[in-house]
């Protein structure tokens, strides 16, 4: 895997390529993603902290929508970094189906076919659900209460069919990690309540 050195290397990079508050956003899954790891002990927390820098990485080719996943995916392949390939492809689907994307499907069928095979057949583990779990909590700001970016998401995407599914995946996720950390995890990240207060139209 990448150290922390590099993976900032290739943020900054792509940043260059495309900038925009994606780079603040995954700064904060990744620095989020390290707090909660570091309570976990089976976790190490310069990984998930990796990880969360890198998820969106995809997003260094354009201002694209599912397509920033394939785009993630097939760098990180290339760089022989398959577990950060992973997280490119699992960070979107805390329900394993490729309907459940939020936002433009602006990728081939082929790809959604390939991703779909994907899904399928990996087991999501700990590092997968913490990443995925980061992407629902982490504003470019910081931490917020899921629910406060469950409202920014809505508001900017509208609400699909499979939306409530969706939020009690992610609720589910949220307490797997608070019974591995023995509290709750909102205790574990600095500035949430401030973070969660903030209007956002």
């Amino acid at each position: 895997m990448l150290t922390i050195m590099e993976a900032e290397k290739e943020l900054k990079i792509a940043v260059q390529m495309n900038p925009g508050p994606w780079e603040q956003h995954s700064r904060s899954v990744a620095n989020n993603a390290r707090l909660i790891a570091q309570h976990v002990a089976e976790m190490d927390a310069e990984k998930a902290f990796v990880m969360g820098l890198l998820h969106d990485i995809g997003r260094r080719a354009g201002v694209t929508g599912i397509m920033h996943i394939f785009d993630g995916y097939n760098y990180m392949m290339a760089m022989g970094q398959e577990e950060l390939a992973r997280i490119c492809l699992t960070h979107s689907f805390p329900i394993k189906d490729v309907s459940t994307f939020i936002g433009k499907y602006d990728c081939t069928q082929e790809q959604l076919d390939f991703l779909a095979e994907y899904l399928k057949k990996t087991e999501l583990n700990d590092y997968d659900i913490l990443i995925q779990l980061c992407d629902a909590i982490s504003l470019p700001g910081g931490a917020c209460i899921m629910e406060k970016r469950f409202v920014d998401v809505a508001l900017r995407h509208g609400l699909p069919p499979f939306t409530v599914a969706k939020w009690k995946a992610f609720m589910s996720i949220k307490k797997h990690f608070d019974d591995l950390c023995g509290c709750n995890i909102y205790e574990l990240l600095p500035n949430i309540l401030e973070n969660s207060t903030v209007n956002l139209i």
